[in-house]
């Protein structure tokens, strides 16, 4: 996750942007710059790799400007090199961001034919032309920001500042978070509370489609629609040592809406978006010697193992084999030496999956893992990683952990099919394209949570809850029964939609909700008689689907509404109705959502 830091101060704020950077480190970089405004005039440094080497940059050449802004990226646009970092900035702008401009391309190319010269592979660098181009049509900066932040799409924060503007500073939110702090003749734009825990505890945070206009006396708020609106100021109690849980009642909310941007930070570290293509590390195995790739993991994670079971069969036709780590080494499998032993995991420590990976090692095979932590056991143990960007993961329940794990599997996916030769290069297009757009997507559906509210009330009442779904969907019902028995305590449970008349239908009655995860795909029509099944013995159906509730031919208790996308980042997308169920569901029965009984986060013992 990039950590962008604005100041509109009274002293020089350079030296205040890195350390309040340093309280963003958590979040992961691979540079970071800052730019100010000194006597009208624009000037940044910038620097590859850690802060320290930013501070010595600073150290040899100060910048004194009482206006800046800080960032920390992660490469997503372009190579994580200095002429990449942020700031970008010409002369009359400067902008940091956050996240994913999906329409980067076609804006380039529109600004290109207009005479703007681009110096970098980012998205954000079209921010910068596209604003500029405002200002050469005679816009002032603060129309010229809001006329840009119009054609943009995707899912993204920014913070802008102008040379001759010494008290402006303009923040837009879509997707990433982004708060504005209060201070006495100074104002602040921050990543989060924690950045700016040194200079004010009085916080608003800014909703999707505002944009702030700050001077050093006021904030002004702006939604979409250009209509000045009131968000609350409120007392914010983070610390500069810990993660805050912002505006949330709970750490697992949190996490659900870092999704838009931990999932493009995740992207953006295997796809060049530009070109169309994946990159990952080298595997040290040929693609095209793969015979087998067997998975391990436990829980969530052995539910994102086969999605990508799914995705790796379909698109890079390999076998896979998956197995619950706790069960792999005891079943004793032949592996064939030099196969490729994939483990996933959040943490990094989980006991099960280290002496699975351990075996797997002594029985020749070639070690990768998809983890969170890159200092964890398993990351050192492996011979190549593919890391999550997810940042810390406070609440047990797995929720933005999940969709960073897919993300990485879809992109492994997309790389084996095209050196394996399964996949062409415009398929490879097209399926980078779906997935540059599940961030913009995924902050769409956090938009409708009093639907969600209204559901949990019917869920709470229920003992038992069943979950259906077919193919690549099964993995995503037996995903939400997880996450609703574990935070909820109400028993549920998750079947191939298939399976319903081999036992469970015996459980269906009027007080039983069957939750249907049923994109409108190849598979939809078989799942509506599954539907129309539980319906005639009275069962309560909550479908969630992109699919009209008319295609379902049965009443529906609920319809959750979802995007129409391309069906291979169907997971991704579904992913997050089922951890909202659970979420709203256990707020509601009152349990301890960030830590339910009896659970642990990371699972370090057999």
């Amino acid at each position: 996750m990039c950590g962008i830091v604005g100041i509109l101060g009274t002293d020089a704020v350079a030296g205040a942007l890195v350390d309040a950077l340093r309280r963003l480190e958590y979040r992961g970089y691979d540079s970071a710059g800052v730019a100010t405004v000194e006597n009208g005039r624009l000037d940044r440094r910038r620097a590859e790799g850690k802060l320290k080497n930013l501070e010595l940059r600073l150290s040899n050449q100060p910048l004194q400007g009482r206006t800046g802004l800080g960032h920390t990226r992660w490469a997503t646009h372009g190579k994580p090199v200095e002429r990449n970092a942020h700031p970008h900035m010409n002369d009359r702008v400067a902008v940091v961001h956050n996240g994913i401009i999906e329409n980067f391309q076609e804006l380039r190319e529109e600004l290109t034919a207009r005479g703007h010269a681009f110096q970098t592979e980012t998205d954000t660098e079209t921010v910068l032309h596209l604003i500029t181009d405002c200002l050469d049509q005679g816009l002032v900066p603060v129309a010229a920001a809001k006329t840009a932040l119009r054609r943009l799409k995707g899912a993204f924060a920014l913070a802008i500042i102008f040379a001759g503007e010494d008290n402006l500073m303009i923040g837009a939110r879509q997707g990433p978070p982004l708060a504005v702090g209060h201070g006495h003749g100074e104002m602040y734009l921050g990543s989060d509370a924690i950045a700016l825990a040194p200079f004010t505890d009085t916080i608003t945070y800014l909703e999707d489609g505002d944009c702030a206009v700050l001077t050093r006396e006021t904030a002004e708020i702006f939604a979409s629609d250009d209509r000045k609106v009131d968000r609350p100021a409120i007392k914010s109690v983070a610390s500069s040592l810990l993660v805050d849980k912002g505006n949330f009642r709970h750490f697992m909310a949190k996490e659900i809406h870092e999704q838009p941007e931990v999932i493009g930070h995740t992207l953006g570290s295997f796809v060049d978006f530009a070109a169309g293509q994946v990159h990952l590390p080298d595997l040290g195995i040929d693609p095209a010697q793969i015979r087998k790739v067997s998975i391990s993991a436990c829980g969530t994670a052995y539910f994102a193992g086969m999605v990508g079971k799914y995705w790796l069969e379909r698109y890079a036709r390999i076998p896979v084999e998956i197995d619950v780590a706790s069960e792999f080494r005891y079943r004793e499998p032949p592996l064939e030496k030099g196969g490729l032993a994939l483990f996933i995991t959040q943490s990094g420590e989980t006991a099960d999956t280290l002496a699975t990976l351990r075996h797997c090692k002594e029985q020749g095979q070639r070690i990768a893992s998809i983890v969170n932590v890159r200092t964890s056991t398993i990351a050192r143990e492996s011979h190549v990683v593919l890391p999550t960007l997810a940042g810390p993961e406070i609440g047990v329940a797995s929720t933005k952990a999940f969709t960073c794990q897919l993300a990485a599997l879809a992109c492994l996916a997309i790389a084996l099919g095209r050196a394996r030769g399964t996949i062409s290069e415009t398929e490879e297009k097209v399926l980078t394209h779906a997935l540059a757009e599940v961030p913009r997507h995924v902050s769409t559906l956090l938009h409708n949570e009093p639907h969600y509210e209204r559901l949990a009330h019917e869920l709470s009442r229920a003992r038992d809850v069943l979950y259906l779904g077919r193919g690549i969907n099964f993995p995503l019902a037996l995903e939400g029964a997880l996450k609703l028995k574990e935070i909820s305590y109400i028993h549920a449970e998750g079947y191939a939609a298939g399976e319903l008349k081999h036992g469970p239908i015996a459980l269906i009655d009027e007080q039983v909700p069957v939750i249907v995860v049923a994109p409108a795909d190849e598979l939809f029509d078989k799942t509506v008689s599954n539907m129309q099944e539980v319906a005639a013995r009275g069962g309560k159906i909550i479908l969630i689907s992109d699919a009209s509730s008319e295609r379902a031919g049965c009443a529906l208790e609920t319809h959750i509404q979802i995007p129409t996308v391309h069906s291979f980042v169907n997971p991704l997308l579904y992913a997050v109705p089922v951890q909202l169920i659970a979420y709203h569901t256990a707020v509601l029965m009152g349990t301890d959502v960030d830590q339910p009984r009896n659970l642990a986060k990371s699972v370090t013992v057999e």
